[in-house]
């Protein structure tokens, strides 16, 4: 990282900082669907046990801060 940026590696960083969501802010949105949208599933690529059992983790992690529900 550049050295003019040091002063906020903490502060954005740091492991306090990455434990909280982010305020809400003017630019932030929501995605409008239209009526009638079906979202449909598909697979993206295919995971590995390991990988799949990474996958959960994180998630539980994020539920757990409350970043997602």
């Amino acid at each position: 990282m550049p050295e003019q940026f040091h002063k906020w590696i903490q502060h954005v960083f740091g492991k306090k900082a990455s434990g909280r969501m982010p305020t809400k802010k003017l630019w932030n949105y929501t995605i409008e669907v239209k009526e009638g949208f079906l979202l449909r599933k598909k697979k993206a690529y295919s995971l590995s046990r390991e990988e799949r059992g990474e996958i959960h983790k994180f998630i539980e992690e994020q539920l757990g801060k409350g970043y997602i529900s």
